[in-house]
């Protein structure tokens, strides 16, 4: 590099410090560390004792307790309640438990059914179906049939199962298919939850990692998942837990019968909330809370590839999927923010005006040109996470009652050694579109980034955060 492009590289640095430095000045005296916080509570691993909650594994979640947590610390009033990335619907059913009206929007057609199965099970579930669900277990039902029921496979979950395991699974699907449908949606979810642990792969943030048993190693080095679960041992083992849950729900609605314990009710849009969240009702909600996709790369099409291919999505509907959702991979092309709805021009004017957002932008897209980005949508993809996430910030303050609130939980990121603090500058753009940003909380443990950062740039904690905003 010349001296006087490093002499550029190197004063480009220091303003992005220095603006950073700014935001974190404007922001200092809301910004608590917060020791009722920890990764369990903001992630699902609080909800893994928590009946019902604990059937699916989604690890991008957030526990039922920091929900509890947040209302009771802000007040939040009665009312409505929305989560527009509603993912497995942990907000839609806590909240709902303690009388709210919960709204959620979500693309993703795996948190579509475990939301849909949810909602069957809690108003269509009686007697019957529990005796019939108690055949199932102690009878092994799909062992009784050789007809086997086909399923989509696509390119990334080729080869995904044993052999053994893949027979029983088809069979299993054929044994479903022949219940009324209440039973078949239960036994269809049962099947969801157990995929990941009787197949050779392993969630892993950007895609899923093959054991080396699968012959799909292509030369990296190996990796060993564990134990393969037995399919008849995975699915007996998750049905006798739903069917454990499902007696205890059963009982609570014999035991607590008083008004006060009545429940809201839990309504799903289908759709991506930069389609949904235009058409929703202004002033309706007395609170968002939410967990968006964070600016890291994370793939969901790609982690949730045996799921989505299980419930029917094609090669082109993967991809459809993925351009849909907010832009947090590299594959994500540019949205035309405007043509999905030309009354964005306010907070898009506000994120191009971010000046930190912009440099870092500009910096990164230098580094691009000087091929030292690993990959070069990179730039493209941070760009569309912050336009887009403007845009939803925007909808939110318009949808929320006056003195409402938005809680977010998020992550800061690193690219290039360069830390995007996504907290600082999403609290910016929405100080900006008029919330009052109340709080950042701050987890006491910071989460490292990622290896191959570490590598280059050394380890440095990012800052998980829950942002506190209201509508002034």
């Amino acid at each position: 590099m010349l001296v006087k492009e490093t002499e550029i590289h190197n004063q480009t640095l220091e303003h992005i410090e220095a603006l950073t430095a700014e935001l974190e000045d404007k922001f200092s005296s809301i910004m608590v560390e917060d020791s009722n916080l920890s990764r369990q509570v903001v992630s699902f691993q609080a909800n893994k004792q928590l009946p019902i909650y604990r059937w699916y594994k989604y690890k991008e979640g957030f526990s039922a307790e920091l929900i509890g947590y947040l209302f009771d610390k802000y007040q939040v009033q009665k009312g409505n309640i929305l989560d527009p990335f509603a993912g497995t619907g942990t907000a839609l059913f806590a909240t709902s438990e303690e009388g709210y009206r919960a709204y959620g929007i979500e693309l993703l057609p795996i948190g579509q059914t475990i939301i849909k199965t949810r909602k069957l099970v809690e108003n269509n579930l009686g007697q019957s179906e529990l005796s019939r669900l108690e055949q199932w277990c102690s009878k092994k039902l799909w062992k009784k049939t050789e007809l086997e029921y086909g399923f989509i496979e696509l390119r990334i979950t080729l080869g995904a199962y044993p052999k053994e395991t893949e027979r029983k699974i088809r069979r299993y699907l054929s044994a479903i298919n022949k219940e009324r449908l209440l039973i078949k949606e239960i036994l269809f979810f049962a099947l969801l939850c157990v995929l990941e642990s009787v197949s050779y792969t392993r969630k892993d943030g950007q895609y899923l990692r093959w054991d080396y048993r699968s012959g799909r190693t292509n030369g990296k080095k190996p990796f060993d998942k564990g134990t393969i679960q037995d399919f008849d041992n995975a699915i007996s083992l998750k049905l006798k837990e739903i069917l454990h849950d499902l007696k205890g729900e059963q009982k609570q609605i014999d035991l607590f019968k008083s008004p006060k314990r009545k429940k809201g009710q839990v309504f799903l849009y289908e759709s991506s909330c930069l389609e949904q969240l235009p058409l929703l009702q202004r002033d309706n909600f007395s609170a968002i809370i939410t967990s968006p996709p964070y600016c890291n790369r994370y793939d969901y099409t790609r982690t949730y590839a045996l799921e989505l291919a299980m419930l029917g999505v094609d090669e082109e509907n993967l991809r459809s999927l993925r351009q849909n959702m907010l832009s947090c991979t590299v594959e994500n092309k540019e949205k035309d923010l405007l043509k999905i709805n030309p009354g964005w021009e306010t907070p898009l004017s506000i994120v191009k005006e971010q000046e930190l957002l912009q440099e870092i932008l500009n910096y990164l897209q230098y580094l691009k040109t000087e091929g030292q980005l690993n990959n070069d949508g990179i730039v493209r993809m941070i760009k569309g996470y912050f336009y887009e996430m403007s845009c939803v910030i925007y909808e939110c303050h318009r949808v929320l009652h006056k003195g409402g609130y938005f809680f977010m939980i998020n992550d800061n990121v690193k690219y290039a050694g360069i830390g995007v603090p996504v907290d600082f500058i999403l609290s910016d753009v929405a100080a900006s579109l008029g919330f009052e940003i109340r709080n950042i909380l701050v987890l006491p443990q910071g989460k490292g980034n990622s290896s191959q950062q570490m590598g280059r740039h050394g380890r440095e904690a990012l800052r998980k955060c829950v942002y506190v905003w209201r509508k002034e």
